[in-house]
This record gives structure tokens, C-alpha cells and sequence, in this order.
């Protein structure tokens, strides 16, 4: 059959070719071979009219895509270009209010005394909201109109100046339209967003603040009164957790106020009270500093065609005197409420709108809920961790002398693992946390939460891990009799669900354990850590940066969860990006200068920025053992303030890109001599040339490497190969950093048949100095499948001709 010649494909070929489709849209020549081999219905098909096949069939699937998300986009800009114009009707009526009332002020003024101008001024100036007292029930239905009225100048009007927010612009893919205030007193946010649900819903979902704002430790609502037009009014008191162990936590005490105003919206507005009548008791209150909250709120406005548009606005006074003036922004900053409240609230029922609709698809299948669930409870024994409230059984333990850990007991709190019919430290002591915080300078919070999530190597220690992992799956604790474990360097991360716009990543992450001797190779074990990631992706804008993790097992919806991490809280709130491409901590050591900063993604920001980091770890203990747990938690917690502060000096975007390098590849010869002597080699077994330009040499020669569009990887020549290089290509499709490189061996990027197919060659290797390996499919350092369509191996001679490693090229290689 001529192969440039149309060919018209049967049902059932179509079909048959479908069904590879949906399995690998994809296929390598060896698996379409394979397919025509195996489908006799496919006999008359020639092996290059299949690949044109797919080719079709991948451009018709994504022009579908495209054709689809267009139309997404232009509904949400439609509906994104109504609210705005109603906002600009609504302020523009206001402004002529406000001329109009200006005018007939003056004329008051002019026909007035003295005495009457003084009285008149003061019928027009903006009372000062002070603090009311709920002491007098009369006078709350009074309270909650007036709270009312506030909050609608603020959510629809001028009461307040709002500018927007740096790094939030509107648009159709944007969570809405967030703005923070300028000049006014305390610290405010207001946004407004569309969701796809009905207003109802939307208040119920608000309404339960500790269901979505994960700073929120408790909610209770104490008195329950009927108000106008069928609303209610309620005194509410609220909890928040510590965001770090350098401060206290804060608590209000408020008045919420449900009504249905003039034009069928919903509102839902808030404020503080003097006393505390009727609500918490002082006990509960003890550890607590409290905030005032001034008028504040929801308003939800039922849109045309269904759905809602929400307004929100969040105005708080911290009271944040007696902090260190270092740690004010936490409670002085708007953008900090904008983030951890106001967007927080719109991403949620924006999540919840997408997860009712179906458009959301999760791993495992497991309900969005119950994944929604298991992240809150992560997040939620993670800042029990750190705030350590004694209501909750913590208490502080006696130190060592020095002070830069803080741990603490709790007796009460035990693991029980339900589903293994077991209760788990039931006749043991509890939980022992070691928990500190430290200030970071010149460390972008974004690129240290990745390097610590994808290096764990860097700064875990494996029997750590497996100590908690043993407690989880047998409900007893082995220490300190644990087997001598190693980490073997790998891990694959398994996603399981992740939020809107990436902010928030729920993960299972597997450690692969490797015994220290041969005699132990039956007891090694994997371990499985369940981990919430916070503000790695480079779009998010986030004021916290977390990573979050606790071990499991089999993974029951009643899993007992001890959660572990780590946070950092940028301080100068300047919006941290970072470049997808970028690789952690090598890509600049192949620059010069500033361009090496621009190519690593770092901007000039980035060498002044300060934040917060806090970690927090938790360990099960017997009551016998907890002297040691506690000892051994707190040298742990130092051994990784040690490995973080290295890890931050090796990322900051002060340090020098090539002194990094000059670190990192200390054992090998310098960078442009192993370049030089990778091309040399490629020239001296293959015949051709590597690079297309032969007569460069040095640094130019190392640049050509390091961009070369192909994946460059060289190990060692032994038994074990271990990788000890890769250009830009190489560590983008491991998935990984030089720093990380060694940690991998070549074994365990093949599947079984690239195994097979690489040791097969080992001889013709040896013998003639390069081999080619046929199209495949190869790991990254994180799990994913990467195909490939040819690869080639050679030797790498030194100058006295001496094999020095082992270089591979994988060429067109792509994420399956």
C-alpha cells in the first residue's frame, strides 16, 4: 500500500485504535509494531500510516480541549465583564449621592450658626465603631442594623479605600476581584467573585468558617435570636491558632447578624463586643489575646442564569503590641488577611462549586469530601502542634539548658487506629511535639517549601520515619530498638487531589527503605506518608508556605494521623514567583553574573525578603520511654534546623550561582573540562559531532551542554551506577537537582524492559565504546513514566584515555 495515499479507516479499525488510544496517546514504533502485529484488523495498515493515525487523533483531542476552555473563558469573561460594569454603576450612583449630599451640606452650613455648623458637622462625620456591649439584649437588634449599614459601605461603597491587590488580577481564570485597604484602622480585604451556587448554600458554607479557614481552631455559637425580616441574630465565639510558636494566638468575641436585604441578597455581617455575657468563661479564654473584628461580612447576590456573586470583607484590629516588632506584619499586613481569609473563602466555595458539578477528578477513588477531610485534619494536628493549648492536654517539658527547642507532653492525646480493631497507646503515654521556629533572610519561601518536599534526603532521616510509621501500623513503639535503616534516596510521589489553582496539593509520597546488610533484605520496608503541600506552585499567592505530612497505612478513611512540617510566613509580603522551569538549586551555576540570577528565576526582591519558619514534629511514646522520646525529638528537631539553614544558604538568590556549582560537583572535574571530555568521547565512538558548533571550547562549550535540547546524564562506571551529572533536559526529565542527582542510581530509572534492554548491551558497550538503545519508557525521580524515542550510551575517556563515567542521551523525550 502507498503510504502517502489516504487511507479510510474501517469502524472496528477505529475502534481497535481507540481503545491504544485511551491507554497511550502516545505510542512509541515498538508499541505501535507490536499493535499491528497483534491486530490482525489491522493487517492492511502500513506502520507509518498508524503514527500519522495518532498523530490526528492527539491534534483532534486537542483542538477539542482548546475549543472547550475557549468557551469556558469567554463565559467567565462575560459574567466577569457584568460584575465589573454593575460595580462601576453602583460606585458612579454613589459618587452623585455623595455630590449631591456635599451640596446640601454647604447650603447648611451657610444658613446656619456657629453652634448649628458645629451640631450639623456632627450628624455627618463617620462615627469612630467603637466596641458595643452585648451586656443589654435590647439593644442587639439595634447593633446588627447598624453593623449592617457599615458593612454594605464598605462591601459596595467607599467607606473604605480599597486598592488592589499586587499579584491578584482580575480576570477569567482569577479567583475575583481582591482589593486591600489603605489608610483606614486595623487591617481590611474585600473580594468579589462568581460560584456556581445557589446563595443558600453559599451562606451555609461561610457560615462554617472552621470548615475553610484552617487558622480557625473553633466556632461556637452561644445565643440564638430571631431579627428582621426573618434573619437571626447570633453571639459567636472564635478561636484562632498561632500561625508560628513566636506569638500568641487570637479569639473574638462577636456579633453575627443573617438577613435578606431589600433586593434578595443574602448578608451575613459581624462585629465585635466589649464583655463577654453569656459566652466563653475566662478560663477558656486564658491563652488568648483578644482581636477585634469591625463590621465585616458576606454579601451574596443571586446572578442571572444561576449562581451567585459573592461579596466578601474582612476588617480586623490584631492588636499587635505585645509582639516582637519583627513579627508585627503577621497581624499589621492587609495582604495577610486578603490571603489566609478573604481569598481563602472564595477558593473554597469556588472548590465546592467545581466538586458538585463533577469537574473535579480525584485518585483512589475517593469522595472530594473525605480527600477534603483528610487535608484538614493534617492541617489541623499540625497547628495543634505548634499552638500547644492546654485545654488540649499539652503542657511544656523540661529542657536541656538550651532553649532554641521547645518540647511538649500530652498524655491525652492517643492514636487510635480503628479500623485495625486496635486502640492504639491506650495503655501508653501519648504524643511528645518538638517544635521551633527561626527568621530566614534572603530565602524565597516558595523554593524552599519544593527543595524540602522534593529532597527529603536532604534533611529526613529514614529511622525517624520509620519509628513513626511502626507506631501507625502496629500500634506499638519500637525505640529505641529499631533495625539500622537507610533511605534509599527515592520517592514517589503519588498525587491525590489539589485545589482550583494549585494552592494546595494533597499527596502520597513513598519512601523506599534499603537495608544496611545483606542479611536484613527481607526486613526493609517502604513507608507511606500522606502530605499536604501549601504555595509550590509558581502561580499561587499565598501568605503561608507549608508542607505538611504524616505516616499511614493502607490508607483508611479513619487513618489515626500524627502530622509533622514545616511553615514559613513571608514577613515583607512581597509576592514570591517562581519560574516552572527552574531548576532548584544548579540551573545558575551554569551562568555568569546576573544572568545567572534572571535564568534561576530569582528576582532582586527575592535577596531581601525575610520570613518565618516554624517545625513542628510529633512523636508517639510509651510512658516509659518518654524521657528518651523527648531527648531523641528534640536532637531531631536540630539536626533539621541544621540541614534547613544549609539548604537555605545553598538556595538564596545571594549566594553566587557558580560558587553553588563549584559546591555541588566537588569530587569531579571542573564543569567545562567534563563537558569538553563528554563531546570528545561522543565525536571519538560515534563519528559525529554532539554539538552543532565543534570549535567552541570552556564555558561556551559547558552552556551549549547544559541548554542542549536533548537529556545529557552521566554515572559512574560501576558496579552500581551512580548519576553524577545531567544538563538542564536530564534534571528536568528526572524530575530533579544536582543536588539530589546521586541520590539515583540507573537501575531504577528503566522499567523491566529497558533493564533488559540495557544490560543486554553491557558487552557491546565494553567492547566498542557506545550502544543504541531502542525507543522506551524510563522513571523520573518522582514516579512519572517518561518515554523516549532512541537513546544512546557511550564512554567518557579522561585525557590519559581512561574510562572516567558512563554518559547517556535520551532523545524527543516526553512525560507519559
Amino acid at each position: 500500500m502507498d503510504s502517502g495515499k489516504y487511507v479510510r479507516y474501517t469502524p472496528e479499525q477505529v475502534e481497535t485504535l481507540e481503545r491504544v488510544y485511551a491507554d497511550c496517546p502516545k505510542p512509541t514504533s515498538s508499541r505501535r509494531q507490536q499493535l499491528l502485529r497483534e491486530c490482525p484488523i489491522l493487517a492492511n495498515i502500513e506502520a507509518r500510516q498508524i503514527k500519522v493515525w495518532f498523530q490526528n487523533r492527539r491534534c483532534r483531542d486537542k483542538l477539542r480541549k482548546e475549543s472547550s476552555r475557549l468557551e469556558s473563558v469567554n463565559r467567565k469573561v462575560s459574567a466577569m465583564n457584568k460584575l465589573l460594569m454593575e460595580e462601576n454603576e453602583r460606585l458612579q450612583k454613589q459618587v452623585s449621592q455623595l455630590v449631591h449630599e456635599n451640596a446640601q451640606v454647604r447650603q447648611q452650613l451657610q444658613n446656619t450658626s456657629m453652634a448649628n455648623d458645629a451640631s450639623c458637622e456632627s450628624n455627618v462625620t463617620t462615627p469612630q465603631n467603637p466596641i458595643r456591649d452585648a451586656s443589654n439584649p435590647s439593644g442587639l437588634l439595634s447593633i446588627a442594623e447598624e453593623t449592617l449599614t457599615e458593612f454594605l459601605s464598605k462591601a459596595t461603597g467607599t467607606a473604605i479605600e480599597w486598592v488592589q491587590m499586587p499579584g491578584m488580577k482580575p480576570g477569567p481564570d482569577s479567583v475575583g476581584i481582591v482589593a486591600i485597604s489603605h489608610g483606614c484602622r486595623g487591617v481590611a480585604a474585600r473580594a468579589c467573585g462568581l460560584v456556581n451556587l445557589e446563595p443558600t448554600k453559599v451562606v451555609e458554607i461561610l457560615k462554617d468558617r472552621p470548615s475553610w479557614f484552617r487558622d480557625c481552631r473553633s466556632l461556637e455559637v452561644f445565643t440564638v435570636l430571631p431579627g428582621a425580616n426573618g434573619g437571626t441574630i447570633e453571639l459567636v465565639y472564635t478561636q484562632l491558632y498561632a500561625p508560628t510558636t513566636l506569638v500568641p494566638a487570637r479569639d473574638f468575641w462577636t456579633l453575627r447578624y443573617t438577613t435578606i436585604v431589600e433586593d434578595g441578597s443574602l448578608v451575613v455581617c459581624e462585629r465585635s463586643l466589649s464583655g463577654s455575657g453569656g459566652g466563653p468563661s475566662a478560663a477558656s479564654a486564658q491563652q488568648f489575646v483578644r482581636a477585634e473584628m469591625l463590621p465585616s461580612g458576606y454579601l451574596v447576590r443571586p446572578c442571572d442564569g444561576g449562581g451567585s456573586i459573592v461579596h466578601i470583607v474582612d476588617h480586623l484590629e490584631f492588636e499587635a503590641w505585645n509582639i516582637p516588632e519583627v513579627l508585627r506584619p503577621l497581624y499589621e499586613s492587609s495582604r495577610v488577611v486578603a490571603q489566609k481569609m478573604t481569598t481563602a473563602a472564595l477558593r473554597h466555595i469556588r472548590q465546592i462549586a467545581q466538586e458538585t458539578s463533577g469537574e473535579v477528578v480525584y485518585a483512589l477513588g475517593r469522595q472530594p469530601a473525605v480527600l477534603r477531610t483528610f487535608s484538614q485534619r493534617l492541617s489541623r494536628g499540625f497547628n495543634d502542634a505548634i499552638s500547644g493549648f492546654n485545654d488540649d492536654g499539652w503542657s511544656i517539658m523540661a529542657g536541656d539548658g538550651i532553649e532554641d527547642v521547645v518540647v511538649a507532653c500530652n498524655s491525652t492525646k492517643k492514636i487510635r487506629n480503628v479500623s485495625n480493631g486496635v486502640n492504639a497507646f491506650e495503655a501508653l503515654g501519648g504524643t511528645i511535639c518538638a517544635k521551633a521556629s527561626m527568621l530566614l533572610q534572603s530565602v524565597p519561601p516558595a523554593i524552599l517549601v519544593r527543595f524540602l518536599r522534593e529532597h527529603r534526603s536532604e534533611w529526613a532521616d529514614y529511622s525517624m520515619d520509620a519509628y513513626l510509621a511502626s507506631a501507625v501500623k502496629t500500634s506499638t513503639c519500637s525505640f529505641p530498638g529499631l533495625r539500622p535503616m537507610r533511605f534509599s534516596g527515592s520517592q514517589i510521589i503519588m498525587p491525590l487531589a489539589h485545589t482550583v489553582e494549585n494552592e494546595e496539593i494533597l499527596e502520597v509520597v513513598r519512601l523506599e527503605g534499603q537495608p544496611l546488610s545483606h542479611d536484613e533484605v527481607l526486613l526493609s520496608r517502604d513507608i507511606d506518608m500522606l502530605q499536604l503541600c501549601t504555595g509550590i506552585d509558581e502561580k499561587s499567592v499565598g501568605s503561608s508556605f507549608q508542607l505538611v505530612f504524616a505516616p499511614i497505612d493502607d490508607f483508611p478513611d479513619d487513618a489515626p494521623l500524627v502530622s509533622s512540617g514545616f511553615r514559613v510566613i513571608p514577613l515583607d509580603m512581597k509576592t514570591d514567583v517562581v519560574s516552572s522551569g527552574r531548576t532548584l538549586d544548579l540551573a545558575s551555576s551554569l551562568e555568569v553574573g546576573s544572568t545567572a540570577a534572571q535564568a534561576s528565576g530569582a528576582s532582586p526582591d527575592d535577596c531581601n525578603v525575610r520570613s518565618v519558619l516554624t517545625i513542628a514534629f510529633q512523636f508517639p511514646y510509651e510512658l516509659h520511654l518518654q524521657d528518651s522520646v523527648a531527648a531523641m525529638a528534640r536532637q531531631y528537631v536540630r539536626s533539621i534546623v541544621s540541614a534547613v539553614q544549609r539548604v537555605s544558604i545553598a538556595i538564596s538568590p545571594s549566594q553566587s550561582g557558580l560558587n553553588a556549582g563549584q559546591r555541588i560537583l566537588s569530587g569531579l572535574p571542573e564543569a567545562a573540562t567534563l563537558a569538553r571530555w563528554i563531546c570528545q568521547s561522543y565525536h571519538y565512538h560515534l563519528g559525529v559531532e554532539l554539538l552543532t558548533q565543534s570549535d567552541v571550547a570552556g564555558e561556551a562549550l559547558l552552556k551549549m551542554l547544559w541548554h542542549y535540547q536533548d537529556a545529557i546524564l552521566c554515572c559512574s562506571f560501576k558496579e552500581v551506577p551512580v548519576f553524577t551529572f545531567a544538563n538542564k533536559a536530564g534534571l528536568d526529565m528526572l524530575e530533579t537537582s544536582l543536588v539530589a542527582l546521586q541520590d539515583l542510581t540507573l537501575d531504577k530509572i528503566f522499567d523491566e524492559p529497558g533493564r533488559k534492554a540495557l544490560f543486554s548491551e553491557i558487552s557491546k558497550l565494553v567492547e566498542e565504546g557506545h550502544v543504541y538503545l531502542p525507543s522506551g519508557v524510563c522513571m523520573s525521580g518522582m514516579g512519572r513514566h517518561v518515554s523516549f524515542d532512541q537513546a544512546v550510551a557511550w564512554k567518557v575517556l579522561g585525557e590519559d584515555s581512561s574510562v572516567h563515567c558512563l554518559a547517556l542521551c535520551f532523545v524527543n523525550w516526553s512525560f507519559v
